[in-house]
């Protein structure tokens, strides 16, 4: 049967090579490390699981929901205002998601018509680039690069460029790069989308796991960014409900209201179970989010230096739960590189050009296994491989 034309330039090809290289690898008895998929490997806070607990007991919680709760939008509200001092009207600039993933892979369905343009970070979040073929729309990439500190340079995007696009996607705190902007970065971005008439979607997923006392700003801090975009946020990073899927997206409301009409004709809403445990995340203590973070910057840490030590250079992100590592010296290919990895170290890395053209010559390495075990990927790095 013939598929439809809007699919034909979406694949997992390498995604798919490794996972089938690493079945290869624990047949012959090797237990493998993976530190490819970033899925978060702690639990929700106490507080969390136990209202959820108490909400799936509620016979009330197994109707269709249909919408985010109103005490969870109110949450949601108030969590932005809390933790970025920015002001949202609960029931019109918030929109509760199936997780952000559900929220990201349908917003182009709004505002991308077949051959309309949009800007798209590369290296990127594969969901970005995907979400503007699924519209049958066209990419043209922005180029992050190590001497732009992996920002976007929106002046090198052509003017003809800018004046075609509709959309653009950020993402900062950065999957995969692991890096991220400052408000003046967003301010400038504004500034942009207004000339052009452009509208800004902002990937925030990552915010609460940052180090060293850095503190990421929302790019709905910067003045008159909620006339121009929305921004996603996710519950499984910060608060471990990785599982649960939920999310939201909040700012422009007009946005939000085309979103949620895609989305009513797609699904019946999040599991109103699931919408307490949000409610619990967001207005409870804080404490355990504090500490996931110090438990990943600890991670971070031990990789790092443990690489360092063995002659591989690699950058101390200040957010994110990734390391962006360049390839040590003597190599050039990011798909051997993390082949001989798998191969030799028995340590699973997803190839840099897994995310674009241009993460070439950079793996990315996920921080979610415990200490103990980074050290004996580290530990497999130096007898397996030699970067001296």
């Amino acid at each position: 049967m013939k598929r439809a034309e809007r699919i034909k330039d979406l694949g997992s090809g390498i995604f798919s090579e490794m996972e089938k290289r690493k079945r290869e690898v624990e047949a012959r008895g090797v237990e493998v490390i993976n530190l490819g998929v970033g899925s978060p490997d702690l639990p929700p806070a106490p507080h969390i699981i136990e209202a959820l607990k108490r909400a799936v007991g509620n016979p009330a919680n197994y109707t269709y929901p249909l919408a985010g709760s109103l005490r969870l939008h109110e949450a949601v509200a108030g969590w932005y205002k809390d933790r970025f001092k920015v002001d949202l009207e609960p029931q019109t600039e918030v929109l509760v998601l199936m997780g952000s993933q559900d929220g990201l892979a349908h917003l182009a369905m709004a505002y991308i018509d077949p051959g309309d343009l949009a800007l798209v970070p590369d290296p990127g979040y594969p969901i970005y680039g995907c979400s503007i073929l699924l519209a049958q729309g066209v990419i043209y990439p922005m180029p992050l690069l190590a001497e732009n500190d992996f920002l976007p340079d929106l002046t090198a995007i052509p003017d003809e460029v800018a004046h075609k696009a509709r959309l653009m996607w950020l993402n900062y705190p950065n999957n995969p790069v692991a890096a991220s902007a400052n408000l003046d970065f967003f301010e400038r971005v504004v500034d942009f989308a207004r000339e052009y008439e452009i509208f800004v979607c902002h990937d925030i997923a990552y915010a609460e796991l940052a180090y060293d006392g850095f503190r990421p700003v929302s790019f709905l801090e910067a003045a008159g960014a909620k006339e121009v975009g929305v921004e996603f946020y996710s519950l499984s990073k910060t608060y471990n409900m990785a599982g649960c899927r939920i999310g939201f997206a909040v700012g422009n409301r007009e946005v939000l209201a085309s979103l949620a009409l895609i989305k009513s004709n797609i699904d019946y809403g999040v599991f109103s179970a699931v919408q307490e445990a949000g409610i619990a995340a967001l207005t409870g203590p804080q404490e355990y989010v504090a500490e996931t973070a110090r438990t990943y910057q600890r991670r971070r840490d031990i990789l790092v230096e443990g690489l360092a030590d063995l002659g591989w250079a690699v950058p101390k992100p200040r957010a994110s739960m990734f390391v962006w590592a360049p390839l040590p010296p003597g190599y050039t290919s990011s798909v051997s590189f993390a082949a001989e990895m798998l191969e030799k170290a028995g340590v699973i890395m997803v190839p840099g050009v897994a995310f674009g053209s241009r993460g070439e010559r950079y793996v990315r390495i996920a921080l979610v296994r415990d200490e103990s075990v980074l050290l004996e990927a580290v530990r497999r790095v130096e007898q397996n491989l030699c970067f001296r």
